[in-house]
């Protein structure tokens, strides 16, 4: 009996460090990423509050390909022929679309066929965190919004939360629309049939002190950076510009604004 005991308080204890250690990964920011590493890297960006501008004036049909291609390749995202069971992270959208609750009878023209760029929002107040019953959607500290594709069940109740169409279903292996099946970036983890994703703000790369792919890929047209930061970059061009934002009216407090 003792050792029946002993034996159920070692499985016990391990358990438990396995959860904090799980907790900790959350707490600090990391992604797909050694815990040591992120640990020891000097180099790991940091807020309170991530968020995005999107300058939809320095938008082109081939700047928004070029962005979309530098996120979805390094995210192994697939491409797949059946337009119903597309995998989207971030894509090119018209403005009526993006923009519903903003009808404006005497549009301009420019406005009205601008290139528009939608991607997950990261709200502040996020509809499908709540939605999920797994907590395979959960938000982090700094408000990024991200997902642990082993805990999601495929319920998709979170797409159905989701007001902006910002989440994709794995109906097949997303792995059949990669190249010999095999990820064009071995770093990042490919997802499995059955299971939801979206854009994750490149967790992974603030990890390490990197910009998003897409921030990197958009020639100036993206800025990114802490909203809770007065003398940063994101909050001086929010300053100068008019700006707005995807269906704000809802209350979800969306982190990607666009000037227009």
């Amino acid at each position: 009996m003792k050792e029946s005991r002993r034996s159920f308080l070692k499985i016990a204890g391990v358990s438990a460090l396995g959860l904090t250690a799980a907790s900790n990964a959350h707490a600090i920011g990391e992604y797909f990423i050694p815990s040591g590493k992120a640990i020891k890297d000097q180099k790991v960006n940091e807020a309170d509050r991530w968020g995005m501008v999107i300058d939809t004036r320095k938008l082109t049909h081939e700047l928004n390909e070029k962005i979309g291609k530098a996120c979805h390749i390094n995210h192994n995202v697939p491409e797949l022929d059946n337009k119903n069971h597309e995998i989207k992270w971030i894509w090119e959208e018209h403005y009526e679309h993006a923009f519903t609750q903003q009808p404006n009878e005497y549009q301009s023209e420019k406005a009205e066929h601008a290139p528009i760029l939608v991607l997950c929002n990261h709200c502040e107040n996020p509809p499908c965190v709540q939605a999920c019953p797994t907590k395979a959607t959960f938000q982090r500290e700094d408000g990024i919004v991200l997902m642990d594709f082993h805990r999601c069940i495929g319920c998709r109740f979170c797409m159905a939360a989701c007001p902006y169409g910002s989440r994709s279903f794995n109906f097949q292996d997303p792995r059949n629309g990669l190249e010999d099946g095999k990820p064009t970036n071995p770093e990042f983890p490919t997802r499995t049939k059955g299971v939801v994703e979206k854009c994750n703000f490149c967790a992974e790369r603030l990890a390490v002190g990197k910009d998003p792919y897409c921030v990197e890929a958009s020639e100036g047209a993206l800025v990114f950076g802490d909203l809770s930061d007065e003398k940063s970059e994101i909050r001086k061009v929010l300053k100068e510009n008019y700006t707005i934002r995807r269906k704000a009216s809802l209350g979800t407090g969306p982190s990607v604004f666009y000037i227009v």
